[in-house]
């Protein structure tokens, strides 16, 4: 499978598509017509970071977390009240945010960092604490931590899962999934193609966390400390390590593909059972729009075609030699 290079997420009644600098968020209004907003984010990912391992990991999760506020941002700007509308027919529609807007979608993104550590990273350690007295054994009390916090965060997922909004979102998440898979395999960008496509894939955000759940478990075995103040300030300072090997994991789960990477990816395409569902044919539109404002398809498509016409041949070669 050949690496298309775009990656997106599901926002409200949409679709975010990325591909380099360029991003488009696709939007069903409320009068149904498909609205697209074209915008350009220069993040900390760059020509220098983006051949550093680890460091353009955590320069990418943090990218994530600022565009994850912004996307979210412009998708519920199109249900407002009605003046508030934006106006625009289909792709035309171009929103700016104010300085009270970036104020508000900073201040979102530390608050949204802070409560992702105390629920993910710190509530796991002190609720392992209570196995301490009928396991007196650090490595063992380290391991149920990290269940601990792959059990939260499978509820967490579970329980917002039964809100109707979020319900829609995960089935956009799919919408966006199965765009991604239909080209990278070839397929033409149809509604058909793409119902018929996979709605889970190797490089999703849900598997970068199922990584850094996974990693953390590994790593946190290695702190052999006495006092648990120094324990929590290394647990945290070992977060950016986390993030970057999560992401390089998750790098290569996208560009390869072999028995070794399947295995890999296995956890974060199960979790993603989760966070994925079946979109309908509306939402499948509006993830076609959102990869059409920022990725020219068809070439791409046509590449791979000539790719797998030319592995079919060398297996054939290969057959008939033996």
């Amino acid at each position: 499978m050949k690496y298309s290079g775009i990656g997106g997420q599901a926002v409200l009644e949409g679709v975010m598509m990325k591909n380099g600098e360029k991003y488009a968020v696709a939007v069903r209004k409320p009068n149904k017509e498909i609205a697209v907003v074209n915008k350009e984010y220069k993040g900390l990912i760059n020509e220098k970071t983006g051949k550093m391992p680890l460091v353009r990991g955590v320069c990418s999760f943090i990218d994530s977390l600022v565009m994850g506020i912004s996307t979210l941002m412009l998708s519920s700007a199109f249900f407002e009240e009605e003046e508030d509308v934006p106006q625009g027919e289909g792709k035309g529609a171009d929103l700016e945010f104010s300085g009270k807007d970036k104020a508000m979608m900073g201040t979102t993104t530390v608050i949204s960092f802070v409560v992702a550590i105390l629920i993910f990273m710190l509530l796991p350690y002190y609720l392992s604490q209570f196995f301490m007295k009928v396991i007196p054994n650090q490595t063992v009390v380290t391991v149920i931590e990290g269940f601990l916090r792959l059990a939260i965060f499978i509820v967490y997922i579970v329980l917002i899962s039964r809100t109707k909004d979020i319900q829609r979102v995960f089935m956009y998440h799919g919408a966006e999934h199965k765009c991604i898979n239909c080209i990278e395999h070839g397929l033409d960008l149809t509604v058909e193609n793409v119902r018929k496509s996979s709605k889970e894939h190797k490089r999703c955000g849900t598997s970068f966390l199922m990584y850094v759940v996974i990693i953390s478990i590994i790593l946190f075995l290695f702190i052999r400390v006495d006092s648990h103040a120094l324990r929590i300030v290394i647990r945290l300072l070992l977060v950016p390590v986390i993030a970057g090997v999560s992401y390089e994991i998750l790098r290569a789960a996208g560009r390869f593909d072999n028995a070794f990477i399947n295995v890999l990816s296995k956890p974060g395409l199960l979790m993603q059972g989760l966070t994925t569902k079946e979109p309908d044919d509306t939402m499948i539109e509006v993830g076609i729009a959102s990869v059409e404002a920022v990725f020219d398809w068809k070439p791409y498509v046509e590449e791979v075609r000539r790719e797998e016409a030319g592995l079919s041949k060398n297996k054939e070669k290969q057959a008939e030699a033996s």
